[in-house]
């Protein structure tokens, strides 16, 4: 039997349940991610089509996936602009792109 052809979005859950449906091509930004949608890798998340970070609060998941998408969309530009990041998330933020490899 064929392998199903990868859903175009995935669902990252944060800590207390709040769904981010995002494009795969933004959410394969970073690489744990990448690796655990990877068609070949046969884990849960590639499966299902959804990520749970179990250690981040949705206000922290909300703005990850916000520069997955900033990424995305610069990826490519010279003069990216910054990009707005609150500083009281500074720190979750950092350790969330720590773990995410982002």
């Amino acid at each position: 039997m064929p392998t199903p052809e990868p859903s175009e979005y995935v669902t990252i859950v944060s800590s207390d349940g709040f769904e981010f449906k995002i494009l795969r091509s933004a959410a394969c930004i970073s690489g744990a991610l990448r690796k655990a949608f990877d068609p070949a890798s046969g884990f849960r998340e590639q499966v299902e089509s959804r990520f749970v970070l179990e250690n981040f609060p949705g206000v922290v998941v909300e703005k990850i996936c916000e520069y997955l998408y900033y990424n995305q969309k610069y990826a490519e530009a010279k003069d990216v602009p910054d990009m707005e990041i609150p500083a009281e998330l500074c720190l979750e933020l950092v350790t969330a792109a720590d773990y995410l490899d982002c």
